[in-house]
């Protein structure tokens, strides 16, 4: 599974309805940004461990207007990723990570619903 490209304008239809049939995971990253260059490959491949219809990835580059999803949700840095859940984050990690935290992440979140 490769992440969903994601804007401002398709947010609300991408990352907050689709919340509401599956887990949704937000990746907020910058281009400019090392530790999301290496990001990136990890939370991909992982991803692609698991059912697409139990949770999409989604990407978000925070720039322009869409750096207004990333005010709405407090992000301080880069990446931020976010898991949502019936239109509301319900975890969030940042900077780069082992795919065996990326993993975890996905599992315990999955478990929440």
């Amino acid at each position: 599974m490769s992440a969903l490209e994601v804007n401002i304008d398709t947010f609300d239809e991408l990352v907050i309805d689709q919340s509401h049939k599956r887990l949704v995971i937000l990746d907020i990253s910058a281009e400019w940004c090392g530790p999301c260059k290496i990001l990136e490959p990890v939370i991909t491949s992982v991803a692609q461990e698991f059912n697409a219809s139990e949770f999409i990835l989604t990407k978000i580059e925070a720039e322009d207007e869409n750096m207004k999803i990333a005010g709405r949700y407090g992000v301080r840095g880069f990446p931020t990723v976010i898991a949502f859940i019936n239109g509301k984050e319900v975890d969030r990690f940042h900077s780069a990570q082992t795919p065996d935290f990326v993993r975890d992440f996905i599992e315990n979140n999955l478990d929440k619903r």
